[in-house]
């Protein structure tokens, strides 16, 4: 409850994990933890993002430790596949646990 103002509704917006809000990063884990395991085209493609915005969300996650990269070669060209942590998945997680507080305190208003 706000001291300040005991009608407000505390929102807990900062509990959202900022390495995962971007909407390109969201929907990579999401993809990542529905499907366990996929390419980059596979990736751009479904997301419908240019090669080097794709690229940099995923080096993003990479570095958080939320996915991993195995890179190796088809028919001599390189590939990259990309799978979910388990640290990322409990990101994943949390993410969303939060994301139902807001919006059930959105619920909560629109039923007023």
């Amino acid at each position: 409850m706000n001291k300040a103002n005991p009608d407000a509704i505390e929102v807990p917006v900062h509990a959202l994990d900022a390495r995962i809000h971007a909407p390109v990063r969201l929907g990579i884990m999401l993809l990542l933890q529905r499907r366990g395991t996929l390419e980059f085209p596979a990736l751009r493609q479904v997301l419908d993002v240019s090669d080097g915005n794709l690229s940099t969300h995923l080096s993003k996650l990479e570095q958080a430790g939320f996915v991993a990269v195995a890179k190796h070669f088809v028919a001599r060209r390189p590939s990259s596949t990309y799978t979910l942590t388990a640290e990322g998945s409990d990101a994943l997680t949390q993410y969303l646990t939060v994301l139902r507080e807001l919006l059930g305190d959105t619920q909560s208003l629109s039923d007023q």
